[in-house]
């Protein structure tokens, strides 16, 4: 009876021994993605930032960078540790899996609610910049920003074209043109000169929504992510209680 329950109890361990090494290897592929989400966020469009006066959205991708390593490494002593069955790694590793899970929830939650003031941010921030940073002394990360954003998301203004009008690039300067010439369809120099809808996005709306819709997409991928990582690691932590729990068992 004794020998037939120690036989079982093996059976078992090898079974939970062998499922938890193949999660790891899942594991370890899932951290490798998250790594590549986070810097992927960081720098697709990462000079869209610098118009937005807030860390919300870089802080996000940074904590998806972290995970991503952690994860990676975890997986790697999850492997170690399920096929040497030693229960001391099992715990450690275990503990690992806690941290990268609070990690990763908070890259989700943080995501949720930056979603949440993401419009108001942007209508305040993205004009403010465009009117009074752009082509200013000290300024050229913006300008360089505000030209890349018109250009790629086919737009002119915050709102639309005529905010430009009011901006303290054509006030102090005095200059000709009525948009930068980023705003051209095709752009060349001066070409900002002209403001007729043949040569500037000026049907086409402003630039807020356009990046609103943007980085709500990123934020959305951020926070399925995490939250999705995060839940393969609740199965992941209950196999590696159940490993644990048989290795001291057949201990004895």
């Amino acid at each position: 009876m004794e020998t037939h329950r120690k036989k079982k109890n093996t059976c078992g361990t090898i079974c939970l021994k062998y499922l938890l090494f193949l999660f790891n290897v899942c594991f370890w592929l899932a951290g490798g993605a998250v790594l590549a989400v986070g810097v992927w966020t960081l720098v697709d469009k990462s000079d869209y930032v610098s118009l937005l006066n807030s860390s919300f959205y870089s802080a996000s991708a940074f904590i998806l960078i972290v995970a991503g390593v952690i994860v990676t490494l975890t997986g790697i002593i999850g492997c170690c540790a399920t096929l040497n069955e030693k229960r001391s790694l099992l715990i450690v590793y275990l503990v690992l899996l806690l941290c990268v899970f609070l990690l990763e929830i908070t890259a989700g939650v943080l995501a949720y609610v930056y979603q949440q003031q993401l419009d108001d941010e942007l209508r305040q921030n993205l004009k403010l910049n465009m009117q009074q940073k752009y082509l200013q002394p000290g300024q050229e990360s913006v300008t360089l920003s505000v030209d890349k954003l018109q250009q790629e998301f086919k737009c002119c203004g915050s709102h639309n074209f005529s905010d430009w009008s009011d901006s303290e690039w054509i006030r102090r300067e005095g200059t000709q043109q009525l948009v930068p010439d980023s705003c051209c369809k095709t752009p060349s120099n001066l070409c900002g000169r002209r403001d007729h809808p043949s040569n500037i996005y000026r049907e086409e709306g402003g630039c807020v929504e356009k990046l609103e819709d943007y980085i709500r997409s990123q934020l959305y991928i951020l926070g399925g992510v995490g939250v999705g990582i995060a839940f393969l690691q609740l199965i992941g932590m209950m196999f590696t209680c159940c490993l644990c729990r048989n290795l001291k068992e057949d201990l004895y």
